[in-house]
């Protein structure tokens, strides 16, 4: 039976793939790319000629079983268009199926965009929470960040250029003003880092256009933003827009408390 591979590749500077992932990538009889013709790229530049076809987020059941099929007769690996396969990319389902299935699995390490914001952020010395890229409106979007709010610890998250200052000034009604990195353009040649609290970098990104991949740090905050104060996550809830009985269940999942205890709690709320 054969192995699947979950190759880690380049984020933007290509010095950054390992000697290991070429020669993983070189050896295997069929690669699965989120992109085959941004990975075409990356292959051309490491000289590797393996087989490749498409698997992301839009065709993912029905590669399923091409690629166990695959499996079965030899070594598959998945790479995305670029940093580490299933953390906030295409294949976590594959590398389920294939567990199931009784392959072996191998991760072969490298870049991964959280992780080098993380590790550059000064935010994080253990524990914390990875959103990856949060729902653009909604209720699902709403849902996410209400539940943040219940941690002290650091949150990491993706997000994009044209809705980062409205997503940093919903952080900071969410968070209140912890300190924040914004991490831009990670490995490439106009990479920049910023830092500071959320209330100015909110301020700040409001106002100037900014283009490229962005990871947003925001640190720890301390323990009276701890799940106790109830009272601020159900303000914080109606103000994101929920009606009062679907704030109510958020409030209760994030809270731990029964139905009817945090639907009293949202009614008490001033409005």
């Amino acid at each position: 039976m054969g192995t699947l591979y979950v190759v880690a590749t380049p984020i933007g500077n290509l010095q950054d793939m390992t000697p290991r992932a070429v020669e993983t990538l070189r050896s295997v009889s069929l690669i699965a790319a989120e992109d085959t013709r941004h990975s075409r790229t990356l292959m051309t530049h490491f000289d590797i000629s393996t087989p490749m076809i498409s698997y992301h987020h839009h065709n993912r059941s029905q590669r399923e079983q091409t690629l166990l099929d695959a499996l079965e007769q030899g070594d598959v690996a998945i790479i995305t268009d670029a940093g580490t396969p299933a953390i906030a990319d295409p294949g976590q389902e594959i590398v389920a199926a294939a567990h199931e299935a009784g392959h072996a699995v191998i991760p072969i390490p490298g870049a991964s965009a959280a992780i080098a914001a993380v590790s550059a952020s000064g935010l994080v010395s253990g524990p914390f929470i990875f959103l990856g890229f949060i729902d653009r409106k909604g209720e699902e979007r709403t849902s996410m960040l209400g539940r943040a709010m219940s941690t002290t610890w650091p949150v990491v998250l993706f997000e994009s250029p044209n809705r980062l200052g409205t997503t940093l000034q919903e952080l900071l009604q969410v968070f209140g003003n912890r300190r924040c990195v914004i991490a831009r353009e990670l490995t490439k040649k106009f990479e920049e880092i910023t830092s500071g609290e959320l209330s100015l970098l909110a301020t700040t990104y409001a106002e100037i256009d900014v283009r490229g991949e962005i990871v947003i740090v925001v640190g720890a905050g301390g323990e009276e933003a701890a799940v106790g104060d109830i009272d601020d996550i159900a303000r914080s809830l109606l103000a994101q827009g929920l009606k009062p009985a679907k704030a109510a269940r958020e409030l209760a999942q994030i809270a731990g408390i029964t139905g009817d205890v945090a639907y009293d709690i949202i009614r008490k709320v001033p409005r």
